[in-house]
């Protein structure tokens, strides 16, 4: 037997092997059919994925053998790799110089004598292991059968190349999550921090105004009602912050049962309605399964603007929801004052506003509609906006089931 040498890349091979973080992984029914089509097609006993490490030939997927690995000494992937681009068979490895008295070859069970492998690359050409086929008797592929062995074998290149991207996907999104965390807890700090001072001043300017009233002229109530009314808005600003920032630590799997018409009764009586306004609820009581927390915001928000938004003497709601084969959807809406067309495509980014104040002169600062995107994507739906100035504004908004 003739052990296989190392390629003269060796170290810049296994480096990438390394990198791929694939090795010792759990079977892929992907990985799995490959194995399987290049059996039946090459017509052999055993087909493998083998991945050549440094002391060991290590098998991603494998048909009709038992073992996860052998030792590299006596793989015959190990010597494929050495060209890289070529097809290597050995018809009879009994009576090949290199493997004819190879434990492989030489075992009475499952002996290798037929062996076909396609050397695996990656994007900058390392050699990183085989995908073979295997017999217990002398054989020879046709032309067919190599092309497609060929073929088959530039699709585990491609899987591979998904495995990366796939990894570094997943590292992203482990950096993107301890970042909300970490903007989280900034959010909370600062809303802490910056809310108690704001408190102090809108206290302050109502004892100033209750009790030194008679020494302010106009001008002076006015300055002071405008540090109130100011001090309130950054107050209720840095609410709507922090609100945006929890809304990503949300369980969506916290899954509950519930009717959808109690959740709605319970947010009406939250928002403490101070102006004539009709809200009628869906015709019919539906039980939802989803999460309750994360749609009462989405309730709260859109139910909330309708209210605040509306210029009209009476404010008139229309809630419904309807059911497919996958989702829940819902409707709100109602005949405030209307979405200009030059702001529909943006209203849902975050700190963009209409630029309309409120019923209470206030002004809004365009992260509720952001905050309610979001939690609708992370519940698996969609949501849109058609509206007319001036006559109505509809918010429609899927959730998964």
């Amino acid at each position: 037997m003739i052990a296989p040498k190392d390629p003269k890349n060796e170290k810049a091979r296994l480096n990438a092997l390394q990198s791929l973080h694939i090795l010792d992984s759990l079977p892929e029914q992907q990985y799995d059919h490959i194995t399987e089509l290049a059996s039946y097609i090459c017509g052999t006993r055993n087909a493998v994925i083998s991945l050549v490490d440094e002391n060991r030939q290590w098998f991603k997927s494998k048909v009709g053998i038992a073992a996860c690995e052998t030792s590299r000494e006596v793989s015959f992937c190990a010597h494929a790799i050495h060209n890289p681009t070529e097809l290597m068979e050995i018809s009879d490895a009994s009576s090949d110089l290199r493997f004819k008295d190879n434990p492989l070859v030489l075992d009475k069970e499952n002996p290798v004598i037929f062996y076909a492998g396609v050397p695996i690359l990656d994007p900058s050409g390392h050699a990183l292991g085989t995908l073979c086929v295997i017999d217990d008797q002398p054989k020879k592929l046709d032309e067919k059968q190599k092309k497609a062995l060929q073929h088959l074998a530039q699709q585990v290149q491609e899987l591979l190349k998904l495995h990366v991207l796939n990894n570094e996907l997943q590292e992203s999104r482990s950096h993107l999550k301890k970042h909300n965390e970490l903007l989280k807890d900034f959010a909370g700090t600062v809303s802490h921090d910056m809310k108690m001072p704001l408190a102090n001043l809108i206290l302050t300017s109502d004892i100033l105004k209750k009790k030194y009233s008679e020494l302010f002229d106009d001008n002076g109530k006015k300055y002071l009602g405008y540090l109130k009314k100011s001090s309130l808005s950054l107050s209720n600003y840095i609410t709507d912050i922090l609100a945006h920032y929890e809304s990503s630590s949300y369980d969506m799997d916290d899954r509950k049962s519930f009717n959808v018409n109690d959740l709605l009764e319970n947010i009406i009586e939250l928002i403490n309605i101070k102006h004539d306004c009709e809200i009628n609820l869906p015709e019919f009581n539906h039980t939802l399964h989803c999460n309750r927390v994360a749609l009462e915001q989405i309730f709260l928000n859109l139910i909330g603007n309708s209210i605040k938004y509306n210029d009209k003497e009476k404010a008139v709601i229309d809630l419904s929801i309807s059911l497919d084969t996958t989702h829940y959807i819902f409707k709100i809406s109602d005949n405030g004052r209307g979405i200009p067309n030059d702001k529909l495509e943006t209203i849902f980014d975050l700190f963009s506003t209409v630029g309309a104040y409120d019923r209470n002169g206030q002004k809004g600062h365009g992260i509720g509609l952001s905050t309610v995107k979001k939690l609708v994507y992370k519940l698996g739906g969609e949501i849109s906006v058609a509206s007319e100035l001036g006559s109505y504004t509809t918010f429609t908004f899927s959730i998964a089931q």
